[in-house]
């Protein structure tokens, strides 16, 4: 059976497997105060061209979005986000749990706009009774969006424009991140995310690493007193050099990027293969994920050969169909899987 549910079926990169059980007899101390840890905050510093930043590691996506946006906002305040945004959708409500609402805001091709944030924050304040509503005190991004596509780097300019204009911070969840950056149609670098963001996170569960995730903060105390938010909401690893050794590999000889581009290809070579015999995509998607529209007999029949997932039905009934591509697909894979179509 093949498998393209996700970007995260497999384990770990063999070269954080190697480092993880040839220190594993070490003895250090806990809670990201070890050595590794240290030295893989400076290279992310170093890599995001920001020598000011505050680096944090958390264990995963959903706990690091709903610690960090609790961190950002008082307790009067709410989220925007695009209506496709994965802490709107696909977090169980982790948000609203810790007390702050999901501002969900039009989205296009899963990116929501400068103008459309804009109007909702100069909308909401010219209300006399808005003292009695969620304010909008923070917006979220993700890079790539849920759909797979991209924000260009003026159309982030131009939101990073408007955060600013209003007073609000600017939140990129990166969760992919390494996937978008390693696109073809990617105009962004990391330095250029740490220069237009106020907070944003390196995704590693999904990129190479058994699990973690790195939250940059590229304003000095934005987060305040981040340590005891973190351990309130159950995301602070007591062995934490393990985090810190992931993404001391990952951000060594450029390995992030490395792995990320191997998905990329394999994302390509799948998209031209579904091109070429006659498919149409529902997205098109430069990034990893794949969003196929399949009739409902070729869905069935494939699903004897290949997990996916179905995220939904055109107004005719076919099924979209996503596949998703990871630093460790093969290209046999997706030769066998092209093979069965």
């Amino acid at each position: 059976m093949l498998h393209f549910d996700c970007d995260y079926l497999e384990g770990t990169h063999p070269l954080i497997m190697e480092r993880l059980l040839k220190t594993n007899l070490e003895q250090t101390p806990g809670y990201g105060f070890d050595r590794y840890t240290i030295d893989a905050k400076e290279k992310i510093k170093q890599a995001c061209q920001c020598p000011d930043a505050e680096i944090h590691f958390l264990i995963g996506g959903t706990q690091t979005n709903a610690t960090v946006i609790d961190a950002l906002l008082r307790p009067y305040q709410g989220v925007l986000a695009p209506t496709t945004g994965h802490i709107n959708v696909h977090e169980s409500g982790a948000i609203e749990a810790s007390g702050h609402k999901v501002i969900a805001l039009p989205q296009h091709n899963g990116k929501v706009s400068a103008n459309d944030v804009d109007r909702y924050i100069t909308d909401f304040y010219a209300d006399p009774t808005f003292g009695h509503m969620v304010a909008p005190g923070m917006l979220y991004l993700s890079y790539p969006t849920e759909y797979g596509t991209l924000y260009s780097r003026s159309e982030l300019e131009n939101l990073s424009a408007v955060c600013k204009k209003h007073g609000i911070p600017l939140y990129l969840d990166g969760a992919r991140l390494g996937y978008a950056l390693a696109s073809d149609d990617a105009d962004m670098s990391l330095a250029d995310i740490a220069r237009l963001c106020d907070v944003f996170y390196i995704g590693g569960t999904k990129v190479g690493a058994l699990f973690g995730e790195a939250v940059v903060a590229t304003r000095p105390g934005i987060l305040g007193n981040f340590f005891p938010i973190v351990k309130q909401h159950g995301a602070l690893l007591a062995k934490g050099r393990l985090l810190g050794l992931q993404f001391d590999t990952l951000f060594t000889d450029n390995l992030y990027l490395r792995i990320a581009k191997h998905a990329i290809r394999m994302a390509m070579k799948l998209k031209c293969g579904f091109a070429d015999k006659g498919y149409r995509f529902y997205i098109d998607s430069p990034t990893n994920q794949q969003f196929v529209i399949l009739d409902n007999n070729t869905r069935e029949r494939l699903s004897h050969h290949a997990t996916f997932e179905t995220w939904g039905h055109t107004d005719s009934g076919d099924a979209i169909v996503r596949f998703a591509t990871s630093w460790a697909t093969r290209e046999e894979d997706i030769d066998e899987l092209l093979h069965w179509l």
